[in-house]
């Protein structure tokens, strides 16, 4: 019962307690510290805010029409990463036969069969081009809503993501696709931005498509011809000059043994070394210096679905984008079809509620894929590498094929081990921090305007000093057996409703006061900034109702 009503309230149900004990006057004080979990599966009032947060973060860069304030450190990342960019252009242009250095050099020159990319300057802005319309004089400076996808691994049923043959759909391929889709993508920013001629900044999720596929919803900031966007998808790949896992050399009973003496896996029959990782990088140079036809591991690409739509800031359209944008961030890449019908009338359970024949067909695609996934190596230190006779990068004990410690080798996760949300550098000048402070500035500013006293920020903070120098406030574990759930859930639960009580009438008092005075109520409360000098002012949304106003005690 608590638990429920905590999730309907928006409170943490997974807390982490904490002991507070004032030095000054003695009290001891149990403090909830919310869980912070992104998965809905487990704490929906967390996961929940942290999307809500995320949609805030991106409202607050996409369409902005100067450049966000930038700081030294990430400028100084930025030409950092330039200048290594352009090295490696400059690379392509070197000779084979040059002296080999002490830093290895692959060459990054496009493969055979995909097309020259388009190049402009690239200046140094990150907001797109102003349009003026001549007969009513407006100034206009659209944004993008961008979707890229990948190619198709077989024939799926449609509305149901489950492959039409199985045994042909290619699980392997999809699976690599899945396991190094970061790199495709960190490629295409790239390329864009040399072919759009400024610093394209963009707020991006990657998420799953029914058939498990992994896309990439964007919203990029200026407007860029789709010819451009379209010829920078297709001539975009992402090479692997990986060892090949064509054959496996280990498998079941008889894996590779770690020697603690040589600090080396071994071969458990010779008692060999396994060739290391920079031993097999070296194979691939050596046999493409004496002209053997080397290819790459695996090559990735963009399918050939890509949806671009023009977006104007303040229109409803562009608050739906952002909403479709993080739909999915609360479920995990298994979770986000499983279970779900694909049409209306679907029924998931047959009869006597045993689960049909397409939830049955949909859980084995998902578990073919995981089989691949699985056992394919994620990066150049995954465990996988001994099944091909080949050791990890910066190799240590307790190594496993199999049981890789990335998520990306999980069942919910199927191969995107990595960050959901991917945010350019300069998208909104802000932390994400930040954002989150912006938000509860702007419920507080509310609160104060209708004169009910918000709490204090730093209460309970540890940098608060006592009047011998030391912290007032010590915090401390809460031992096991004073550990009690149910009553810290349901205190919270009614402190939340307290807040969310008072919240709704400093609302109800800035909306009288606004019509008292012969205007308008204000534009609803939709946290765009904390420094707006009319923040006091605004009026709740309902699609911000639960954000910021029942903040747990930190």
């Amino acid at each position: 019962m608590a638990v429920a009503a905590a999730e309907s309230a928006g409170v943490c149900i997974r807390p982490v307690l904490r002991q507070v004990t004032d030095r000054a006057t003695g009290a001891v004080t149990t403090v909830p510290i919310a869980c912070g979990s992104t998965r809905e599966k487990v704490c929906q009032s967390c996961a929940d805010k942290a999307r809500r947060l995320r949609m805030h973060q991106c409202r607050e860069g996409w369409h902005l029409t100067e450049d966000p304030p930038r700081h030294l450190d990430t400028d100084q990342l930025e030409r950092e990463q330039l200048e290594d960019e352009e090295g490696e252009d400059e690379k392509d242009e070197a000779s084979d036969e040059e002296e080999p250095s002490s830093r290895r050099v692959r060459s990054t020159r496009h493969l055979p069969g995909f097309p020259d990319l388009p190049t402009l300057p690239v200046q140094d802005r990150t907001i797109g081009t102003a349009f003026t319309d001549e007969r009513t004089g407006r100034t206009y400076r659209p944004s993008m809503f961008l979707t890229l996808t990948l190619p198709s691994y077989g024939k799926v049923i449609p509305g149901t993501g489950v492959p039409r043959h199985p045994a042909r759909y290619d699980y392997r391929r999809a699976a690599l696709d899945a396991l190094l889709f970061p790199r495709l993508v960190d490629r295409f920013w790239q390329n864009l931005r040399r072919a759009a001629g400024y610093k394209v900044q963009y707020f991006a999720a990657v998420e799953s498509q029914r058939r498990l596929a992994p896309h990439l919803h964007a919203a990029v900031r200026g407007a860029i011809p789709r010819a451009t966007i379209k010829a920078v998808a297709r001539g975009t790949y992402a090479a692997i000059w990986w060892p090949s896992i064509e054959q496996v050399v280990y498998d079941g009973d008889m894996l590779p043994v770690w020697d603690r003496d040589r600090e080396a896996y071994t071969d458990p029959t010779t008692g060999a070394a396994l060739p290391t990782w920079q031993d097999a990088l070296d194979r691939l140079d050596a046999d493409r210096a004496v002209g053997e036809d080397v290819e790459p591991m695996h090559v990735l690409t963009f399918g050939k679905q890509v949806d671009i739509k023009g977006l104007l800031g303040g229109t409803p359209d562009s608050d739906r984008a952002v909403r479709y944008l993080c739909k999915y961030l609360t479920k995990s890449i298994a979770d986000t079809y499983a279970g779900t019908p694909a049409t209306d009338d679907h029924d998931p359970a047959g009869p006597q509620g045993e689960p049909d024949a397409a939830a049955l067909a949909y859980e084995r695609h998902i578990d073919r894929l995981h089989h691949e996934v699985r056992w394919l190596p994620c990066s150049p230190s995954c465990a996988n590498w001994l099944r091909h006779g080949i050791q990890p990068k910066d190799p240590g004990p307790g190594l496993t094929p199999g049981a890789c410690p990335s998520k990306a080798h999980d069942r919910d996760h199927l191969g995107l081990g990595g960050r959901r949300v991917l945010v350019s550098r300069h998208w909104s000048g802000k932390t994400l921090t930040q954002h989150k402070a912006d938000r509860a500035a702007v419920v507080r500013a509310v609160l104060t305007e209708a004169g009910i006293d918000a709490p204090e920020a730093d209460r309970l903070a540890a940098d608060v000093l006592h009047e011998d120098g030391l912290p007032r406030f010590v915090w401390e574990d809460v031992p096991v057996r004073d550990r009690d759930y149910t009553a810290v859930i349901t205190a919270s639960l009614r402190q939340a409703q307290r807040w969310r009580t008072q919240y709704d009438d400093a609302k109800r008092t800035a909306a009288q006061r606004e019509t008292d005075r012969g205007s308008p109520p204000a534009t609803p409360v939709d946290s765009h900034s904390a420094n707006s000098p009319t923040a006091a002012n605004m009026v709740g949304s309902p699609e911000e109702e639960n954000d910021g106003t029942t903040v747990e005690p930190r």
